[in-house]
């Protein structure tokens, strides 16, 4: 066996004899691997979101993960800055990943790795809760080039949940946005009050409303108008938990039951959702259509009805909406919150692992 040779193996076998053989040498397969060409291929194929950019953050390189999670085609983006264009990161004022402490920046700045939960803003107009972790680029002298940044979705957790089925059934569903109809919600409300009156754990609820949503479809057309609600349906459901509930309560308003969460947590998830809720949007004819969002909200209290708690969140909805319409009157193209939200609470969302 020792003089046998088989034809592809020689360096393996010289290999074996010789410490002194360069590793080259050793393993071409290897070598051939190192090819950019093809370590650009193996990256670009991931399944998983991967990013990289420039010191300029212009991207560089875009996988096909990451096609399948924003909707953004690798021609889209390759060139383009994920900042400026809002490729990769909301734009909202304040959010933690559009300033120089994203975590692109974070990772050129301080060379260091660095991770955090945001959302990533769509092609398709909704936002995505994502987990991203960003490391700074090296080229061969230490300096750094860039950075890398991988991003994979936030799925919820993975329990059983029985009301997929129940979805199953006639009238439970909103045939335009596929969330659940007023009819399911208020048979969510009915048992979510049922569970608060016996074992007193807390929840609240959230209205939206599409300002303006008749005069959007007379303007634009009924395919427009059911893409935006769409969308926003897209971005409520992607803010819940596995717990929580949302629906369409009627033509221009959405319903959210939040489970678990106290009257002192409700305004942070609300303005967590009003961020989102503000970059939500749609191309169409080869612009970009969006409606202000008025948010009205309402905890569960002793002795409530699914009536008593509606009407309180309503007259919440209605002051909100109120107040937007008064703010955009006064301010031409205006200057008010796009929820029509005139608190000033804190702006952070359910960020952590509770919301009492």
């Amino acid at each position: 066996m020792a003089g046998r040779k088989r034809k592809g193996a020689v360096a393996f076998e010289v290999a074996a004899n010789s410490a002194d053989v360069p590793p080259v040498v050793q393993f071409p397969a290897m070598c051939a691997l190192l090819d950019s060409e093809i370590c650009r291929g193996i990256l670009e194929s991931l399944p998983a979101g991967l990013c990289v950019v420039d010191l300029q953050k212009k991207i560089v390189l875009w996988s096909d993960g990451a096609e399948r999670i924003t909707g953004h085609l690798r021609y889209e983006v390759i060139g383009h800055s994920c900042v400026a264009e809002a490729l990769l990161h909301c734009d909202q004022p304040g959010c933690e990943f559009c300033n120089e402490e994203c975590p692109l920046a974070r990772a050129m700045k301080t060379s260091q790795p660095c991770e955090a939960i945001g959302f990533l803003h769509h092609k398709a107009g909704h936002e995505i809760p994502v987990r991203v972790r960003s490391v700074p680029v090296h080229n061969a002298h230490g300096s750094i080039v860039g950075a890398v940044e991988v991003f994979e979705e936030q799925q919820p957790a993975a329990i059983p949940d029985h009301r997929e089925d129940s979805l199953n059934l006639p009238g439970c569903v909103d045939e335009v946005t596929g969330v659940a109809s007023q009819v399911m919600m208020r048979s969510h409300l009915r048992e979510t009050l049922a569970t608060f009156s016996e074992v007193q754990v807390p929840f609240g609820i959230l209205f939206f409303r599409l300002q303006g949503l008749e005069n959007f479809r007379a303007r634009f057309g009924m395919p427009a108008a059911s893409s935006l609600l769409r969308v926003v349906a897209h971005t409520l459901e992607g803010a819940l938990w596995r717990t929580d509930f949302v629906g369409r309560w009627s033509d221009d308003q959405f319903l959210v039951i939040l489970n678990g969460c106290r009257e002192e947590a409700l305004h942070s998830v609300r303005e967590r959702m009003r961020r989102m809720l503000a970059n939500d949007g749609i191309e169409w004819w080869g612009e970009r259509r969006s409606l202000p969002v008025s948010i009205g909200q309402a905890t569960a209290e002793a002795g409530d009805t699914v009536e008593s708690l509606i009407t309180r969140a309503q007259r919440s909805l209605g002051a909100a909406s109120a107040w937007l319409a008064q703010a955009a009157g006064a301010a031409g193209e205006g200057s008010s919150s796009p929820s029509g939200d005139s608190s000033n609470g804190p702006s952070s969302g359910r960020s952590g692992s509770s919301r009492s």
